[in-house]
């Protein structure tokens, strides 16, 4: 309890932080949304200022940050002038379209990834190695936006894979089968995407851990005594590997996270990030502050999950914790 404790209480001066960083550069930055109406020769210069009143934007910025968090601790984030609608609700909504990407391209690319990177290790020198290095290699130095057109490219020339938004024209009237099998088309491409971003990192780091567990001694110990190669990579050197692998976890979220932006925007999936670069373009202030906190809260649950996982997995940092 007092590890977790610890964690839990890093993990909300941590999004505090974030909050107070990102209200106080977003604040001091030229201008807001209300002086884009400003413009307007239709909207009378009281109406502004009532407006500006009204959401408390005429006040000094220590007191607007303390009403907005007093606001924020009763789940109210407060409201979005280009949405008309509480952010709160906008952002809850979006969120969820943008978990129904990560969450299954996190679990497909860790999958691929072990498969792949403990052949690559087993395989050392190999050419099954050398496939994976080349492979991992050129992904590597592709950009995540070039890799996100050309996939934006083929669903185009294709036809198969439906290209903007999460669902097609008269979603409502197919059947639960056909709604199913709709959404998946429309988020092939871009979980695709996803993976194709993150996996080779996480398959360098398979690779790596796993290497350095058959060079140990158990391994070579446990090689003397006749145990088949299959049964040592699976049941004594992979578990040996897992610790820096279970701290990368919450890591690869952060990476996926900021992924996940660029293919939203290019694919047309009503995510975060879309949201977000529209909230900026419209100095929408709230929005982007929000965003930015479900962001980071995110990263913190991996991160806290990451933690759990090690907490059971490795009995040494039990004992450090009590």
């Amino acid at each position: 309890m007092r590890f977790l404790l610890n964690r839990l209480i890093h993990a909300i001066f941590l999004l505090f932080g974030v909050s107070l960083l990102s209200f106080l550069l977003l604040s001091l930055a030229p201008g807001d949304y209300l002086s884009e109406m400003q413009l307007n020769p239709q909207i009378s210069p009281e109406t502004v200022a009532a407006l500006r009143h009204q959401y408390n934007l005429d006040r000094p910025i220590p007191v607007r940050y303390s009403h907005w968090v007093a606001a924020a601790v009763k789940g109210d984030l407060g409201f979005s002038f280009a949405y008309n609608v509480p952010v709160t609700k906008l952002l809850s909504s979006r969120i969820l379209n943008t978990l129904l990407l990560t969450i299954p391209a996190t679990i497909l690319a860790w999958i691929i990834a072990i498969a792949v990177g403990v052949i690559s290790a087993a395989k050392q020198g190999r050419w099954e190695d050398q496939v994976a290095s080349a492979g991992t290699t050129t992904l590597l130095i592709t950009p995540d936006i070039l890799i996100a057109l050309v996939f934006l490219w083929v669903a185009l020339r294709s036809g198969y894979f439906p290209v903007g938004g999460m669902v097609s024209v008269g979603f409502d009237e197919l059947t639960a089968t056909q709604k199913l099998r709709d959404i998946t088309l429309h988020a092939a491409i871009p979980i695709t995407i996803l993976v194709l971003s993150i996996i080779p990192v996480l398959i360098r780091h398979v690779r790596a851990t796993m290497i350095e567990a058959l060079h140990s001694p158990f391994v070579r110990a446990a090689r003397a005594h006749g145990i088949p190669r299959s049964r040592l990579l699976l049941r004594h050197v992979f578990p040996a590997a897992a610790n820096p692998l279970v701290s990368l976890f919450g890591l690869s979220i952060a990476n996926l996270l900021g992924v996940g932006l660029i293919t939203e925007v290019v694919m047309s999936w009503p995510g975060m990030g879309p949201l977000l670069l529209e909230s900026v373009q419209a100095r929408d202030l709230y929005v982007v502050i929000g965003a930015i906190l479900i962001s980071a809260f995110v990263l913190q649950t991996g991160i806290f999950v990451s933690d759990l996982l090690l907490l059971a997995c490795d009995p040494r940092i039990r004992k450090g914790a009590r």
